[in-house]
């Protein structure tokens, strides 16, 4: 029987993390200096007040090692629009409009051309989401960040802040059973789950393929294909706002379809059903090429790590799904319900997975 093969094999141990995340208690006791009020607590983040009646939304994220596969496709000027994608789709979720980024890139050396390919991406992420780059900074640090080939390693970390008025806040209140899960079709891989491809899909990492290889199912080389940046949801998110109620978004990233279980804790008393899905060729090649290895990627695994084919999902009454597409544009599709069965199911294909 071929070995399981999970994201904690790979170098992420979702238990452990979720462990190491009750420290976060400790910051609490900081809100107290929060200026202008109560800091709000939100499913997947938390916002404080700045005037009367709005409130800013401050996030910071990172690409993970996807720096990794642009130093293996040696392809650098699109990476910068994951880590722009990471925190700009994260701030829309609470119902902010983007206002400002920040970057931080930690380098082997600051080798002019690739400073002026990370800048690219993340000028182009920040075209896509119509926010300005008002600050940035970039550390030689060769004796803490290693490469595939000396001089190209690094890390790349943005900061995003958003602007949201009180009565537009997305708070994650009053789901109820037989609302509307709505899906915005994702890229590819985006930046999540990218351990535990690279160490299926390429040689580098103990997988199968050459970087510059083209799997049948595939159109183009697979690095490539990984490399793909993630999709920015900011306009035709917000566009959706101003139409319809929205009452939760989601950012499919870490814990994939596991994180619908956030909302728990603001709607009691329900769960959620996934019933269309057209996960890209890339993620079907992961678990065959598993397969191959002798590994099994199973499919419960496949829907707590990866997107499996949409980057960010809202939740609306039924009534308002006709309006809520028209406005998110044409990559957007139901794709599930809520319910009142406190859990996360997923029916794709034949199967009924229950996540857990």
């Amino acid at each position: 029987m071929p070995k399981n093969f999970t994201y904690a094999n790979a170098g992420v141990n979702r238990e452990q993390r979720h462990e190491s995340k009750k420290a976060l208690k400790a910051l609490e006791q900081t809100y107290k200096h929060s200026r202008y009020g109560a800091v709000m607590h939100l499913p997947y983040s938390n916002i404080f007040p700045y005037t009367k009646n709005t409130y800013l939304d401050l996030t910071i994220e990172g690409v993970g090692t996807k720096v990794l596969l642009a130093q293996l496709a040696e392809k650098y000027d699109t990476i910068g629009v994951d880590a722009v994608a990471m925190a700009v789709n994260d701030v829309i979720r609470s119902g902010a409009t983007p206002l400002a980024i920040s970057d931080n890139i930690h380098a082997q050396a600051s080798n002019p051309q690739l400073v002026k390919a990370w800048l690219e991406g993340i000028a182009k992420g920040a075209e896509e989401s119509a926010c300005p780059v008002v600050s940035g900074e970039i550390g030689d640090v060769a004796e803490i960040i290693n490469g595939l080939k000396v001089g190209v390693g690094f890390d790349m970390v943005v900061a995003a802040i958003g602007q949201v008025a009180e009565p537009q806040i997305i708070s994650g209140k009053n789901i109820k059973a037989g609302d509307a899960i709505v899906g915005l079709r994702s890229s590819g891989l985006h930046s999540n789950g990218i351990s535990l491809a690279r160490k299926i899909l390429f040689k580098q990492w103990g997988g199968k393929y050459e970087p510059h290889d083209i799997p049948e199912c595939l159109e183009r080389e697979i690095a490539l294909e990984a490399l793909e940046p993630t999709k920015i949801y900011v306009k035709p998110f917000l566009n959706a706002t101003r139409a319809v109620k929205v009452k939760a978004a989601v950012h499919v990233t870490g814990d994939a379809y596991l994180k619908f279980n956030n909302l728990t804790r603001f709607s009691q008393g329900i769960g959620f059903e996934f019933t269309n899905f057209n996960p890209q060729p890339i993620f079907g090649l992961i678990q065959k090429t598993a397969s191959e290895l002798g590994l099994t990627v199973t499919a419960e695994e496949m829907f707590k790590t990866f997107n499996m084919g949409w980057g960010f999902a809202i939740i609306v009454n039924k009534e308002d799904v006709d309006k809520a597409l028209d406005m998110l544009g044409a990559e957007a599709e139901v794709i599930g319900k809520v319910t009142d069965t406190p859990q996360v199911t997923v029916r794709h294909g034949k199967r009924k997975l229950i996540l857990a």
